[in-house]
């Protein structure tokens, strides 16, 4: 299967039972219903959305077994590789690998976050995990208040490695957004923009090949039609999505934590009728009183149908 991201990319959450083990039954109705959405190209499940690092190794590995099983073949299953060390996340990328995913969403390594980067470290991660995995990778692109964010150099380097198919990018600097993005298709052309930008996908849609984002839970029919709309250059069609689902990206991301927003994705699945509970992980914690409330209204008011 040759892989096409230019278009919906969801980052399905992962559900879990009411005692907190994962929801394998609530998995294949989830991955069924993204899956046979036309437009969705991908899944990429254990990201954020996905609550992957909170999961252990074998619990990883049957959760992509589980998503493969789900869709049935239709599109390809890929992996949030999220190990700190690269060696660590290169063994994680072939577990996925084996256990059936065809391509992987590699992480920066999280002491990054805090402390930033030697020079070339990033270059040598994508280089060595695909070595070892031979898992095709997506680039990450974090946000630019944090110290695992990435110089447009350092992306254009990735991005000319072997291995490398699509960038995410979640930098959450418009100013970069608008000076960095069109240089990056210039020259790697042959590498598809995907907008990871939730809260931020009106200004973003015109620039991109597609989405990789966990608002494709629960809105993928909208996100499609704000797809088509960008690539039209159609500002007043996208703009009209835009208002429709803001309720919806209110409810969902302009909370005080972005982690916030997985749980108000399970909450928002449960509104649709794809999920029945919003059960989470710690450290992942349940939101506050009104919020279910507040998410389920934000659907109805968004005209999203429930799904039978």
């Amino acid at each position: 299967m040759s892989i096409d991201l230019k278009g919906l990319v969801p980052a399905p959450v992962t559900p879990f039972t009411r005692d907190g083990q994962v929801d394998y039954e609530a998995i294949q109705r989830l991955g069924s219903w993204l899956g046979s959405i036309k437009g969705v190209k991908g899944l990429v499940v254990l990201g954020h959305a996905g609550e992957g690092t909170f999961l252990s190794q074998q619990e990883q590995v049957d959760v992509i077994k589980a998503f493969v099983r789900s869709v049935n073949n239709r599109l390809p299953i890929i992996a949030g590789i999220t190990g700190e060390g690269t060696e660590v996340a290169a063994l994680e990328a072939k577990r996925a690998k084996d256990a059936g995913a065809q391509a992987g969403l590699l992480y920066p390594s999280h002491g990054w976050l805090r402390f930033g980067y030697q020079p070339g470290a990033p270059q040598d991660r994508y280089k060595r995990v695909f070595e070892v995995s031979q898992l095709p990778l997506i680039l990450f692109q974090y946000p630019d208040n944090t110290k695992a964010n990435y110089n447009l150099q350092t992306l254009l380097d990735i991005a000319a490695q072997p291995g490398v198919i699509a960038m995410k990018n979640g930098v959450r600097n418009m100013r970069r957004w608008d000076t960095e993005i069109p240089v990056f298709r210039r020259e790697r052309p042959h590498v598809p923009v995907l907008t990871c930008h939730d809260e931020y996908l009106l200004h973003t849609a015109f620039d991109v090949d597609g989405m990789l984002v966990g608002y494709g839970n629960v809105a993928p029919e909208l996100l499609i039609d704000l797809i088509a709309a960008g690539k039209a250059k159609d500002y007043k069609r996208a703009r009209e999505i835009h208002d429709q689902l803001l309720p919806i990206t209110k409810s969902i991301y302009h909370r005080g934590s972005h982690m916030e927003g997985t749980v108000a994705l399970k909450h928002a699945l449960v509104a649709r009728g794809v999920l029945s509970h919003a059960t989470v992980r710690s450290p992942l914690m349940p939101l506050p009183d009104g919020a279910e409330e507040e998410i389920h209204g934000a659907v109805s008011e968004a005209a999203l149908s429930k799904i039978a």
